[in-house]
Formats: C-alpha cells, sequence, structure tokens
C-alpha cells in the first residue's frame, strides 16, 4: 500500500508538469513533446506482458524493486539533460519502470491477501487515489521552484522507496499464498521451466479471461474521461483564466476525495449484497450513466458571463466526475480480484501484464475517437455527440459484463488436468 501510495505520489508531482517543461524551458517543438510523452506511454503499455511475465518468473519482489530503481534513474534524467536521445531514453526508462512494477504489485497483492482480495484492492485504490491527489499539489509547489528540482526531489522518493523495499518487502513468488520464496516447492520450479511463449500462449487461449479484458476496455476509456474530456468541457465553456482553474481543480478533488473517503464503504456494501458480476455490470453502468448530467446540459442555453456560466461549467463536469469515482469503486475491487480468478491463480502476473496491455491499447484508441468526436461536435455545434457516445459506450460494456456474468464466464475456470503417472 505505501509502496504503491509513493510510487503515485513520485510520478503525479512530474508528468502533470512535463510537458509545459518541455515546451517552455527547452523550448521544444509541439511534435516532440508529443514524441516524449509517447516513448513513454508506449514502454508501459507495450511492455507490461513482458513485465508481469518476469514477475512471474523471478518473483515479485525483484521486478518491484527494479522498476523503482529505474524511475529513480529515469526522473533524474529528465531534470538533468536537455538533448533529445536523452529525453528519450529517459522517457522510455520511466514507461519500462511501470512494465515492470505495475504487474508485480498487483500480483504481490492478490497472494499476500488470499481470500481477501476485494477488500484489500479496495484498500489499495485509497491509497492509489490519495497518491494521485497528493502529487500535483507537492509538484506545484516545487514547479514553482524549478523544474529540476521536482525531478530530483521525485528520483529522491523512488530511490528511498528502493531502499526501503529491498529492506522491508517480504519475498513473494507466483503461487505463495503469504509464504517466502523457498516454500514454492517442485511446482514453481516446474513452471520456470515452462518457456515463455508456452506460457502465452495458454493466457492467450484463456478466452473467458480474454473476453472479460475486452469488455473491460470500456472502463478506462471512461475512467480516463476525467483527464480529457471534462477539463476540455470546463474549459470550452469556462475559459483558460482563474474561474476554468478553479472548475478543473474542482472536478479532480471531489474524485480524488471521494475514493479515499468512500471506497472500502463502497466495496463492503455491494460485495455483502451481490456476486462479483453483477458489481462489476452496476459499475459500468454508473460510469456510463455519468455522462448524463453534461448531456442535459446540453439542452440549457449557454449564459453570456457571471456565474451563471460559472456553474454551468462547473456542476455537470464534476457530478460526472462524481459518477465516475463511485462506479470505479464499485468495480475497480471485484476487477481486479476477477483476473485473479480467471488466471486460475496462475501466472497472475503475466495475466495482470497482458490485460494491462489490451486496456492501454483500449485507451489509446478510445482516447482518439473522444477527441475525434469532441471535435466532431464543435464543427457541427451538436454538443450531445461525445456524451451520446460515452453514454452509449458505457451500456454496451455492462451489458457485455452482465453476459458474461450470466453465462458463468466469470467463475473460476476448471482446473487443468494434469498427466498422472504411470502404476506398474
Amino acid at each position: 500500500m505505501v509502496n504503491q501510495f509513493t510510487i503515485n505520489l513520485g510520478f503525479y508531482m512530474l508528468m502533470p508538469y512535463l510537458a509545459a517543461h518541455l515546451s517552455g524551458t527547452l523550448g521544444l517543438a509541439g511534435w516532440i513533446v508529443g514524441l516524449v510523452l509517447g516513448v513513454r506511454n508506449f514502454s508501459q503499455q507495450g511492455l507490461f506482458l513482458v513485465g508481469g511475465t518476469l514477475a512471474d518468473r523471478l518473483g515479485y519482489k525483484p521486478l518491484i524493486v527494479a522498476g523503482c530503481v529505474l524511475r529513480t534513474a529515469g526522473f533524474a534524467m529528465l531534470g538533468l539533460v536537455d538533448s533529445l536521445p536523452a529525453l528519450l531514453a529517459a522517457s522510455a526508462a520511466t514507461g519500462f519502470a511501470g512494465a515492470l512494477f505495475n504487474p508485480a504489485v498487483r500480483a504481490y497483492l492478490a497472494a499476500d491477501a488470499g481470500e481477501r482480495r476485494v477488500e484489500a484492492f479496495a484498500l489499495f485504490n485509497v491509497f492509489y487515489q490519495a497518491g494521485i491527489l497528493l502529487g500535483p499539489l507537492v509538484g506545484m509547489v516545487l514547479t514553482g521552484v524549478d523544474f529540476r528540482v521536482t525531478c530530483l526531489v521525485s528520483a529522491g522518493i523512488f530511490a528511498v522507496l528502493s531502499i526501503v523495499q529491498i529492506r522491508s518487502l517480504p519475498a513473494r513468488r507466483a503461487g505463495d499464498s503469504g509464504g517466502t520464496e523457498t516454500e514454492t516447492g517442485t511446482e514453481n520450479a516446474g513452471k520456470r521451466r515452462e518457456s515463455v511463449l508456452s506460457q502465452w500462449r495458454g493466457v492467450v487461449r484463456n478466452r473467458p479471461f480474454l473476453l472479460f479484458s475486452a469488455a473491460m476496455i470500456g472502463f478506462y476509456v471512461l475512467q480516463f474521461q476525467v483527464y480529457l474530456a471534462l477539463p476540455m468541457e470546463v474549459r470550452r465553456l469556462g475559459g483558460d483564466g482563474n474561474s476554468g482553474t478553479a472548475a478543473v481543480a474542482l472536478l479532480f478533488a471531489v474524485s480524488g476525495l471521494s475514493t479515499i473517503l468512500f471506497q472500502t464503504r463502497v466495496t463492503a456494501w455491494c460485495k455483502a449484497r451481490m456476486e462479483p458480476g453483477r458489481a462489476l455490470t452496476w459499475g459500468l453502468l454508473v460510469m456510463g450513466a455519468a455522462f448524463t448530467p453534461l448531456l442535459a446540459a446540453t439542452a440549457v442555453p449557454v449564459p453570456e458571463d457571471g456565474a451563471a456560466l460559472w456553474l454551468l461549467a462547473a456542476v455537470p463536469p464534476t457530478l460526472a466526475a462524481l459518477m465516475l469515482a463511485i462506479g470505479t469503486m464499485i468495480a475497480y475491487p471485484f476487477e481486479m480480484d476477477t483476473i485473479v480468478r480467471l488466471s486460475g491463480d496462475r501466472l497472475v502476473a503475466t495475466h495482470y501484464g497482458l490485460y494491462n496491455t489490451i486496456c492501454g491499447i483500449g485507451i489509446t484508441l478510445g482516447n482518439l475517437l473522444t477527441g475525434a468526436a469532441l471535435d466532431a461536435a464543435r464543427a457541427a455545434e451538436l454538443s450531445a455527440l461525445p456524451w451520446t457516445a460515452l453514454l452509449a459506450l458505457g451500456l454496451a460494456c455492462s451489458g457485455a459484463l452482465y453476459g458474461l456474468h450470466r453465462s458463468g464466464r466469470l467463475a473460476r475456470p476448471a482446473p487443468r488436468a494434469e498427466p498422472r503417472p504411470a502404476t506398474a
């Protein structure tokens, strides 16, 4: 939990201000800024499967530590270099670091939590969101001094975290349920002898897992609109001045604080009343419905200025952010638990890695289409278009998850038959 909070603290105190540093302080062209940021995202999303596979083969702790050490180097480089090749190398390092520790952290938590995975992932999301909420505030103060100070402080946080993980984090490996690496015995030795390609083929042949991954793409596309469509809508109506900035800050604060305050309560309520598949279905349904306030607001005439304009710019997006947070609170712990169930407790980190890659590709395509819908809406003066599309996406993914739940595809798969030794 502390590991993930600190990772997000260090990451979000730097990344929101990186584009301004590259374009402003270093004077780089817009396409170069996009390239540097794109390399980070590609090196993370594209290598999640590699990171998950390494975690299953080498153990979770080494990959968590390696990711923290690599991000220490990457963030330090971002603050100290100004040439394009060095910036690209630093950006790639920070992305690959995420690919190393993200699947390992989740697989570690799943192994350590045992039968209380849902509660553990609910608490994990609290720490996760706390880091996201606090990071930009710390970064704003440090960047006010110098962005290089932000980079070096962030690198220092990851360096300290690396040392703490090396000294204090118990070793875990695929197959553990709270034991140490030495307790996994010959079963895991046999798994390590299995080739990587054979493991990947086994994961790709897991049809329920792939169907679940595809259905959950909408979850991440909708969740990401807190960073894309909602701030753009606030800026469109509220402008780029102080009032617009305050409205954007309000929707981020509502999203983060509601999760910190209510995640564990929402999870306990849902677990007591619904099966995991139903919770996932309701979570996506609420996330799709989050865009109804924005859809309703398109029927309201836009005021010229004043408090009425600010309320129109701030209230519907903030309500949408709150509903997205509620939907995420409902679905996220059951989502993480379902991945473990569908893996059959085998190659859990590899399943997390492939899942993140699939959803990462979906996020990229979804954001491109959302951006295109926002542009088309402005050009054709059809302001309801993007919100209708996002509402439809939520309904479609919710329906897909309901179908998977009703057909039993979200249940634990039957154990694979193992060959029996011949007897005399």
